[in-house]
C-alpha cells in the first residue's frame, strides 16, 4: 500500500492526514483445454487478446495442452473480465467450445 500525505484543504493550521491507498485486487486468466479448439487457434487468441509473441503464445497453448490449463496472464478485475469475454466471443464465433475463466490472484 501507498502512503499519500497532504494539508487537509480549509484548514487555518497546517494538518497533516495520511491515507492508505490500497491497490487493486488482481486476477489471473486461465485457458482450459478441450478436444476440440485447434492449437493454431488458440495461439491466434494469445497473441491478439493477450499481446504474446508467437514463442510465448506457442508455449501456453502447449501448457493449456499437456497440463489441461494455462495461465495467459495477470490482470486488474475489469481488464481480466473484458479478456475473458473476448476470448469467448472469439470462441463462439469460430465455432470453438474453448472455456476461459479467472480467478482472484494469490
Amino acid at each position: 500500500m501507498a502512503d499519500e500525505t497532504w494539508n487537509e484543504p480549509g484548514t487555518d493550521t497546517a494538518t497533516i492526514v495520511t491515507k492508505k491507498i490500497k491497490e487493486p485486487d488482481r486476477y489471473v486468466v486461465l485457458l482450459h483445454n478441450d478436444d476440440y479448439t485447434s492449437m493454431d487457434f488458440v495461439v491466434g487468441v494469445l497473441c491478439d487478446i493477450f499481446h504474446k509473441t508467437p514463442e510465448e503464445a506457442t508455449a501456453i497453448m502447449l501448457a493449456v495442452h499437456q497440463q489441461g490449463i494455462g495461465q495467459c496472464g495477470v490482470y486488474t478485475q475489469e481488464i481480466a473480465e473484458t479478456k475473458v469475454a473476448l476470448v469467448r466471443q472469439r470462441a463462439r464465433a469460430a465455432g470453438f467450445p474453448l472455456r476461459c475463466t479467472m480467478e482472484k490472484y494469490r
